[in-house]
């Protein structure tokens, strides 16, 4: 079966699966948001994955990862719960793609699933640490970890 093809009948059962991972990480702000908009972030994302696939075409992946970044960083989400939902999705894509294709069509079906997937969790952290650096913070204070050192 054609990769494009179990990705397409599949596509249901992946989003619900990826669902279930995202709630089960509990994450602060995806929480906030509610059941109905993670499944539509989730929905969104799987699209543009199978569409840069489709395409064999990053850009509109990349794009969007750059404006979740930007919209995210801004809402005071953790990059950290951005990238659990790029990584619940491929965990789930994956394991579909194990248990649905042959052997000989995995490698090239696993290579570009991550190919998508990572070129947007790149562009999507890229982004984030970009904003990131430009926030002002607190400075650390670093000395209770040296309580009890010689130099502490």
């Amino acid at each position: 079966m054609p990769l494009d093809h179990v990705l397409d009948s599949h596509r249901s059962a992946i989003l619900e699966r990826a669902h279930y991972q995202l709630e089960r990480a509990h994450l602060q702000h995806y929480e906030a948001a509610g059941a109905a908009a993670q499944r539509a972030r989730l929905e969104r994302l799987y699209d543009l994955v199978t569409q840069a696939i489709a395409e064999r075409n990053l850009t509109a992946l990349r794009r969007h990862a750059e404006v979740i970044a930007e919209e995210r960083f801004t809402a005071g989400f953790d990059l950290a719960e951005l990238q659990t939902a790029f990584n619940v999705l491929e965990e789930e894509i994956w394991r579909t793609l194990v248990a649905e294709l042959e052997p000989a069509a995995l490698g090239e079906a696993l290579g570009l699933i991550g190919t998508a997937l990572g070129a947007g969790k790149d562009r999507l952290a890229a982004r984030y640490v970009e904003l990131a650096s430009r926030a002002r913070t607190p400075s650390l204070d670093l000395r209770a970890l040296f309580a009890g050192t010689a130099d502490g």
